[in-house]
């Protein structure tokens, strides 16, 4: 089936026809995932955690990535 990238606000997107939703049995949550010329449409696994798309970092890895010297030199040629 061949349809047309529409304006949806400032993004763009498709509309997906009712009989190819219902034979990928798609609902709820779904994940995008992107490939070198395409975009794949994937149902959310129930066990995924809504927090995996955000980057927690731990203690450690703050005061690695904070405690740089090239960093405060950076920010005080700001001030």
């Amino acid at each position: 089936m061949i349809t047309s990238l529409i304006q949806i606000g400032n993004s763009r997107g498709i509309r997906i026809p009712k009989p190819l939703l219902n034979e990928s049995a798609l609902e709820g949550e779904v994940e995008l995932l992107v490939k070198k010329g395409e975009i794949r449409i994937v149902p959310v696994p129930k066990k995924m955690k809504r927090t995996k798309d955000v980057l927690l970092l731990s203690e450690q890895t703050l005061v690695t990535d904070w405690m740089n010297p090239e960093e405060d030199i950076a920010w005080e040629s700001l001030q």
